[in-house]
């Protein structure tokens, strides 16, 4: 994800899909139909607000969530979200496991430095940056660095981390990467060797990670949670080879899809919304299979643009799995019901086919706990 909280911020004026209305399925048609709910209710990853979980979450997550996303801070209340200490952390992630019939993602944005949803501040370590890390360079000192920040996450029961970050250090005047300390470096080599000793010590706890932002943020100015952001005349190629590396290296769980405009390789859609990005270079060129994740689907540089039932149609059509709804731009309670309700209707009308989602929910699970 981007870094949401804890950024200024402007206020979203749409973050969940408006569905247009539909006949309702009558029948036997309503077993199928509930059917396909389900799978698609299984791609989405949703925020939410309170130290315990809110009932409208429960319900969602035993209607077949796919997946929660924790915050240690409200992005417009500025108040504590969902981490007051490890005890009540842990307890909040049991309690959404049993809700669960499958296996719950429980995922979190743990990148180390300013980026990091468990900190002092709720009773855990501080963490250094990947750019600390990436200035030292050290193997013994990253894997001490990422086996520590796999320790909080083992220890509360998140199962997924949206980490590395392996976007190059092109701007380090940006706004969303660089003046963050988010990424280890410039050199494609210092971002690789670095980031496979994050994804191994992951690995060896059982916690799967994403490799973000495909294909590409590190020249940003700007930060697409709040603005739409054009890195057409600052992004180079090279800012592809750690994804292709790690790809063809077999240490990728999943890669995120950034919401920038990059029209070397799209003239009209940010990444995120581009089968041009998304199906053609990162699954065609680089050879990746396995799940994409969307970076937040109530981010402004698509909302304001698309609207948020368009940005979800455009993103499955670009190739995109799982869909995150931080509910930290615009707090909805019924972001599941509506999103789930877009896709449904998008299936019906045929912009979207059901073996579509079939191929999505197979890609997502390998992402999902062992039982």
């Amino acid at each position: 994800m981007a870094a949401v909280a804890g950024c200024e911020s402007h206020r979203a004026t749409s973050s969940t899909p408006r569905p247009t209305s539909s006949p309702r399925p009558t029948g036997a048609s309503r077993g199928a139909g509930a059917a396909l709910r389900r799978k698609i209710a299984s791609l989405l990853v949703v925020g939410f607000r309170g130290a315990q979980a809110p009932n409208w979450i429960i319900k969602a997550v035993r209607d077949g969530l796919g997946g929660v996303i924790l915050f240690d801070q409200d992005l417009e209340s500025k108040s504590v979200r969902n981490i007051r200490s490890p005890e009540q952390v842990t307890g909040l992630v049991n309690t959404l496991k049993s809700a669960s019939p499958g296996r719950l993602i429980v995922s979190i944005d743990q990148e180390g430095g300013r980026t990091a949803r468990l900190n002092p501040s709720n009773g855990f370590p501080a963490t250094r940056s990947e750019a600390e890390i990436g200035a030292e360079n050290s193997t013994s000192a990253t894997g001490d660095w990422a086996r520590g920040l796999v320790a909080g996450l083992t220890r509360i029961g998140v199962n997924l981390n949206y980490a590395p970050v392996v976007d190059l250090n092109i701007n380090p005047d940006s706004r969303a990467i660089g003046k963050l300390g988010r990424s280890f470096s410039a050199d494609p080599d210092v971002v690789v060797s670095n980031a496979t000793e994050e994804i191994q010590a992951h690995r060896a706890a059982g916690v799967k990670t994403c490799l973000k932002h495909f294909p590409g943020s590190g020249s940003a100015a700007g930060n697409t949670d709040f603005e739409v952001v054009d890195v057409s005349d600052t992004w180079q190629v090279k800012e592809l080879e750690p994804f292709q590396r790690l790809i063809q290296a077999g240490l990728a769980d999943s890669v995120m899809a950034a919401h920038v405009l990059n029209k070397q390789l799209d003239p009209a859609y940010p990444a995120s919304l581009s089968a041009a990005t998304v199906t053609d270079l990162l699954r065609g060129r680089l050879g990746w299979r396995g799940p994409v994740v969307s970076d937040d689907m109530q981010a402004v540089a698509i909302t304001d643009r698309y609207g948020a039932a368009e940005a979800v149609a455009l993103a499955l059509q670009a190739g995109l799995d799982l869909l995150v709804f931080a509910n930290q731009q615009v707090h909805n309670e019924r972001v599941v019901e509506e999103t789930v309700d877009t896709i449904t209707n998008l299936v019906r009308a045929g912009r979207i086919t059901e073996d579509r989602i079939d191929q999505s929910v197979a890609r997502v699970d390998s992402l999902r706990p062992k039982r």
